[in-house]
């Protein structure tokens, strides 16, 4: 198998696009479509400041690699969830990637804050510990992005995940989120930062390479509580029509993408939003879901984190 491009051995076969590309070729095309998506969905503008969310996987590694590489200079965001054996490695390789890029990364303890890992504040609450994951991160990202003053959080959601959480809203019919999954995310001014996903087209074996023939040291094992994730099945049964039908999962995702520009974008949920009273983070209630979890388990309102760099 030769690359369709320079006629020499392949280094990968892109079944979706009927193609197959040596390695500097293979590097060149996936920047240059992530370069294109970024442009193409207004991703980043020339005057913003963007951070990645980094968790020391091959998707945030890689994203936080590559858009310095195109010319977006951004720092990076880690929330150690105090998960042990994982955690500690998982931030060992984002300051490898921090000196590597030469950029600057914050860094919240759950553990310090909360007094307790993520696993022991999920039992707490009575809460799936992703949930409880989620519901931490969503807020210290976003608390970090507007205390030092960046305008956009980037996240390495790509393909694969985000047409297996399609794929589950729709199963399930969930309305709440249906019409929430897109390439872009607005905010709201001092309270809520833009989010961007600018692997949104990229499909999760297209970034592994990407990994391996950059050299990205990354954490290969999956987080420990993600096994029995219903995402993992979704992803399953769409790598089974995948393979029987390439090029499904990015038709069915820019599909979706065409019916959210035709609906005008996200929709509301209906209820009144408001803001925290101790925080000013948008929520439904007169505390946020976070202060609330402070205000139980931690030491007092304020929020510290670490910056390497």
């Amino acid at each position: 198998m030769k690359c369709r491009v320079c006629g020499k051995p392949a280094s990968i076969n892109l079944r979706s696009y009927k193609t197959a590309l040596c390695e500097e070729d293979f590097i060149a095309f996936l920047e240059k479509r992530v370069s294109n998506t970024i442009k193409k969905y207004r991703l980043m503008e020339e005057a913003d400041r963007p951070v990645v969310a980094v968790s020391g996987g091959k998707d945030s590694l890689s994203l936080w690699y590559m858009i310095n590489r195109i010319g977006y200079a951004a720092d990076g965001i880690y929330v150690d969830l105090g998960i042990e054996g994982y955690s500690g490695r998982s931030l060992g390789k984002i300051r490898q990637m921090a000196d590597i890029l030469r950029r600057k990364v914050y860094i919240f303890h759950v553990q310090e804050a909360l007094q307790r890992g993520i696993d022991g504040i999920a039992k707490a609450i009575r809460r799936p510990t992703c949930s409880a994951c989620g519901t931490i991160k969503r807020y210290i990202m976003n608390r970090i992005c507007i205390d030092k003053g960046y305008t956009l959080l980037a996240t390495g959601h790509n393909l694969d995940d985000e047409a297996s959480a399609l794929f589950g809203n729709i199963l399930y019919w969930k309305k709440e989120y249906l019409w929430k999954k897109n390439v872009l995310l607005e905010g709201k001014e001092d309270h809520l930062v833009k989010k961007i996903k600018p692997f949104f087209l990229c499909s999760e074996r297209e970034i592994a390479a990407y990994a391996i023939m950059k050299g990205i040291d990354y954490i290969y094992e999956e987080c420990p509580f993600s096994k029995d994730a219903k995402t993992l099945t979704y992803k399953g049964i769409l790598n089974g029509i995948e393979e029987s039908s390439p090029g499904t999962k990015i038709m069915f995702v820019k599909g979706y993408l065409n019916m959210v520009k035709e609906k005008g974008g996200e929709k509301e949920d209906g209820r009144e939003g408001r803001y925290c009273l101790q925080c000013g983070y948008p929520t439904f209630s007169d505390k946020c879901s976070f202060c609330r979890l402070l205000d139980r388990f931690g030491t007092g309102c304020a929020v510290e984190f670490d910056q390497y760099d």
